[in-house]
């Protein structure tokens, strides 16, 4: 076999580890390393040396401890027996991972089981050359990015299956939700895998779960897909499960009064009580299908325990105490009527300061009622608090001093005046 003069690597970018078709090689043999590669040598299955990116010249020099072993007499070309192998540390971003057959998961929302599919892709670089060679490529001539995922297809594999299951049970999330939650898994499983790659000499630059998904004719799947459905029609109408099968076993027994419910309950000695029963469920289903057509309820507390009920009712859900209609009062700004349980009026926005009196829209400021004429102290103009005295010169709840004096003529004067009355000086 011919000696061989240059060894190099010119394949494609996606393999690993490549090695060297041919052994024979010779002193002065030209070895050329690309850009983020190393050039490993092997000697009777031992690894002896490394060489980095570069043109190289094979000798003494290069080949410490390969020369040391053959004892090559370098005074020409001088043959010997070597393997070579390129390894490629360049980052390879695009390896693709994905579950060959779904995962039976079981749903700890709605609590059935899902098959569940998943895929995406990593990115690696090799960062021990000698670790990768040594405990992952073995004798394989060709290491390439297909081989990675074959070779670590069941770390991956069994790391998503118990990712995916402890994230939907210790959040309580159901798999329909989970495609909100992909970054913080993708974070997570890069934390799985990443001890592992680099017993290997891998280190792992990033893992992304791309989807988590699931197939659409499963009979689980569209089962749950056509309740949710389902929910979500009764929430925008306004009627629930119970009141939907009351209005369909009505509906029946209009269509077909012989053996129909109602005249089974008469004929269980039921009589009119029943027929005024039912027709009281019917009536109330039809008030609740009527329902989303009303104005939206406003909320308001109740005045006996506190709890938060809507305008609209008359007596506490919860305590029983009469709440009473709303009083409406007029936006002392633009003249609008709203209910007294509003903050601020849904007209203008002008915010409701009621008079303490008769409740009436006041301006800010404001001393003396418009509607009732109930007259009130003036506030401080620091803290707001109502001043029992007018002439107080200083807040007795802040402190702080409510008059001032005119610069020219000295004259106390109150914080709101803008002109003294005594000397008609600014202040």
């Amino acid at each position: 076999m011919a000696l061989i003069d240059v060894v190099k690597y010119s394949g494609p970018s996606s393999v690993l580890a490549w090695k060297f078709p041919n052994s024979e090689l010779s002193t002065w043999t030209q070895l050329i390393v690309n850009e983020s590669q190393e050039a490993v040598f092997f000697k009777g299955g031992q690894l002896l040396d490394v060489l980095g990116p570069g043109s190289h010249t094979l000798d003494s020099k290069n080949l410490p401890l390969l020369t040391a072993l053959l004892k090559i007499p370098f005074g020409g070309q001088s043959p010997f027996a070597a393997e070579v192998w390129f390894v490629n540390k360049a980052h390879s971003l695009d390896i693709k991972w994905g579950t060959p057959s779904p995962i039976q998961l079981q749903d700890p929302k709605f609590g059935i089981i899902v098959p569940v599919r998943s895929f995406g892709q990593f990115g690696i670089t090799v960062n021990n050359s000698q670790k990768f060679l040594v405990k992952l490529v073995g004798t394989t001539p060709v290491f390439d990015q297909e081989s990675m995922t074959r070779f670590f297809r069941g770390l991956y594999l069994t790391k998503v299956k118990d990712l995916v299951a402890s994230y939907l049970i210790t959040k309580k999330i159901s798999v329909l939700e989970i495609s909100a939650h992909l970054s913080e898994l993708s974070d997570h499983m890069k934390e799985l895998v990443q001890p592992t790659l680099e017993e290997y000499g891998i280190n792992l630059l990033n893992f992304y779960v791309n989807d988590v998904n699931f197939p659409d004719n499963d009979p689980a799947i569209v089962k749950l897909k056509e309740a949710l459905a389902e929910r979500a029609k009764m929430d925008i109408i306004g009627y629930d499960y119970r009141q939907e099968r009351t209005f369909n076993a009505l509906e029946g027994a209009a269509k077909n009064p012989a053996n129909g419910l109602m005249t089974g309950a008469m004929g269980l000695g039921l009589g009119l009580e029943a027929g005024r029963a039912l027709g009281g469920q019917l009536g109330g289903l039809a008030d609740v299908l009527k329902a989303p057509t009303a104005a939206p309820a406003n909320k308001l507390k109740c005045p006996k325990c506190g709890v938060e009920v809507n305008d609209t009712q008359k007596f506490c859900f919860n305590c029983g105490a009469p709440l009473g209609a709303p009083k409406m009062v007029k936006c002392d700004k633009c003249g609008a009527l709203y209910s007294t349980n509003s903050k601020f009026c849904p007209q203008c926005g002008d915010p409701y300061n009621p008079c303490p009196n008769c409740g009436a829209d006041l301006p800010v400021g404001a001393t003396q009622c418009s509607v009732c004429g109930q007259s009130f102290p003036e506030p401080c103009p620091l803290c707001g608090q109502p001043l029992p005295n007018p002439k107080a010169k200083f807040c007795p709840n802040c402190g702080g001093a409510l008059a001032k004096k005119c610069p020219q003529c000295q004259m106390e004067l109150p914080l709101s005046t803008k002109f003294c009355p005594n000397c008609g000086q600014k202040v």
